[in-house]
């Protein structure tokens, strides 16, 4: 299923990869096709290829991505289709903490519901003033979330926090957002945000390419299997490379090494 074409836009501008959730009028509000595409994006950059960071943004300045478009669930009659959706969801996340390279969260307004989700499974989320982020289904849909989804956000807010948040049906605002790590810059207006994201993307696009994969996946399985998850591969991966042997070298000749994610 593929999104339309002015509903998903994605252009690549200097190496940085640039995704827009854009139904403005609609609050951003996802629909199944929109999810297939952005995890399409992720899956498809290719480690040491033409996009060596990843911005995702809504459009416009009222909202990142109120959830889920409502409509898709008017179809669902039973079980399976309950199971089907979350099942989906969790693959789509999945797809997007496993995209070989930095994915920054450019917040403006209303994060919630499937738009807090895929921010949580962002590395990186600033957010402006307007920030309203949480999931009060307690309060208007009554559904729930899966396991996944309650274990990637326990561990990004803490399990404390994520239980009274959802119980209460509230919504964590700027201030509140930054002083628990959920955000990590807080801006003015939506212009700052998507600066400070390029910003940020053109400083990690200069960084070793593979220390920066090696690191994204440790954490996904330190997260998903605890500390006895295997990481032989990505040690091998990264002090096997020529990257790391350049990397002596530079540091050696105090010069800036050149990076080939190789």
């Amino acid at each position: 299923m593929e999104a339309p074409l002015n509903e998903l836009l994605f252009d690549i501008r200097d190496r940085i990869g640039h995704v827009t959730l854009n139904r403005p009028q609609a609050r951003n509000a996802l629909t199944f096709a929109m999810y297939e595409g952005l995890a399409e994006i992720c899956r498809t950059i290719a480690p040491g290829g033409e996009v060596q960071a990843l911005i995702i943004a809504g459009a416009g300045d009222k909202a990142f991505a109120a959830g889920t478009d409502l409509a898709q669930f008017r179809d669902f009659s039973g079980a399976e289709d309950a199971l089907d959706y979350e099942a989906k969801m969790e693959r789509v996340l999945t797809d997007i903490e496993r995209c070989p390279v930095p994915t920054i969260a450019a917040i403006t307004g209303a994060c919630t519901g499937g738009g807090a989700a895929i921010a949580a499974a962002c590395d990186i989320r600033i957010c402006n003033r307007g920030l309203k982020f949480g999931f009060p289904i307690a309060r208007t849909l009554g559904n729930c979330l899966s396991i996944g989804n309650l274990n990637r956000l326990g561990v990004l807010i803490g399990a404390g926090r994520l239980r009274e948040i959802l119980l209460t049906a509230r919504l964590i605002e700027a201030e509140e957002a930054e002083a628990i790590g959920l955000v990590s810059a807080v801006l003015e207006n939506a212009e700052a945000v998507h600066a400070q994201a390029l910003a940020l993307a053109r400083r990690m696009a200069e960084h070793a390419p593979l220390t920066i994969r090696a690191t994204k996946e440790a954490l996904r399985r330190l997260r998903v299997e605890g500390p006895g998850a295997d990481d032989s591969d990505l040690i091998t991966a990264c002090y096997t490379s020529k990257d790391f042997k350049e990397g002596i070298e530079a540091f050696l000749a105090k010069r800036k090494p050149q990076w080939t994610g190789s």
